[in-house]
């Protein structure tokens, strides 16, 4: 099946007719037929059962269509692509960056960045690390912003910064007059935090240790926005990292936590994969909003 069997096979689908598609392609009726009987030809099986004049799909061609519309919307983004790139001498920037990063220092960055640049096109992906990670061995983006390290054989990282641990909490809570949080001033209070098995997970556990408590994680986020709603609906108190300006949701606060621990904030990108010369000036960008 090449692409322009692709595209007519779909159209049918899409449009439910020979005579319907062929006009919404811009060729022929006894073209598509044509394509379409070479098509089957090909396949050694029927598309479609030829019913009152009509096309009626097969169990095959539902089969195949997920798919092959998929395929298909990928070929016709790589061609738009590949079109700007040429007409317009556009740039193209892929970024997979957490969610934290994304609601706090980001848009400022590309703002700044995109007044420098204003002819790159960016595409932002806004995910959890494990996909960001997965996006960038597949060559899918070009830098990933993450609030700890990417571990792989061909992946170079960078830290841009620390990302202290702080206890987000409602402006009423009685916990909002104290400077400073411990673990002995959450005891009995329910918490939001990630769970032992991310990787700031075993230093806030050594942290309540330390202090002869226990960290007992009541809700468990993967990301700090997340706290967001269930603190405002007073279901706890956060410990989640300080890069958010908590400050600016209404009815928020956040106080730094004692003992000090903290996350990285940190830039990577793919030796095994050619980068966009944008990467470079992106990251300037972001380091000097940091």
């Amino acid at each position: 099946m090449n692409a322009r069997q692709l595209e007519i096979f779909r159209a049918i689908m899409r449009d439910g007719t020979l005579t319907a598609a062929a006009n919404s392609l811009g060729i022929s009726q006894p073209a598509a037929s044509k394509f379409l009987h070479h098509l089957e030809s090909q396949l050694g099986y029927q598309l479609f059962d030829r019913i009152g004049g009509r096309l009626v799909p097969t169990m095959e061609a539902n089969l195949l269509f997920a798919d092959a519309d998929r395929v298909f919307r990928e070929i016709e983004a790589l061609k738009s692509l590949a079109r700007d790139i040429g007409a317009q001498k556009i740039g193209l920037l892929r970024l997979g960056i957490s969610l934290a990063v994304t609601y706090s220092v980001l848009p400022k960055a590309l703002l700044r960045f995109r007044t420098k640049h204003p002819e790159v096109k960016v595409h932002l992906h806004a995910l959890p690390k494990r996909e960001i990670a997965e996006a960038l061995l597949l060559g899918d983006i070009d830098l990933a912003v993450t609030l700890s390290v990417i571990e792989a054989p061909t992946v170079r990282s960078e830290i841009l910064s620390d990302v202290p641990i702080v206890a987000v909490m409602r402006a009423d809570d009685p916990l909002a007059s104290k400077e400073t949080i411990g673990p002995s001033d959450l005891d009995g209070l329910p918490l939001i935090s990630y769970g032992a098995h991310a990787e700031i997970g075993a230093a806030m556990d050594a942290a309540f240790a330390s202090c002869g408590r226990q960290r007992e994680v009541a809700i468990q986020i993967a990301s700090s926005v997340g706290a967001v709603p269930l603190v405002r609906e007073g279901l706890g108190i956060a410990l989640v990292d300080g890069l958010v300006a908590w400050h600016g949701f209404e009815g928020l606060v956040a106080r730094p936590f004692e003992p000090q621990i903290a996350m990285q904030m940190v830039a990577a990108t793919n030796d095994a994969r050619p980068a966009s010369r944008f990467v470079r000036p992106f990251l300037a960008t972001l380091r000097d909003v940091l």
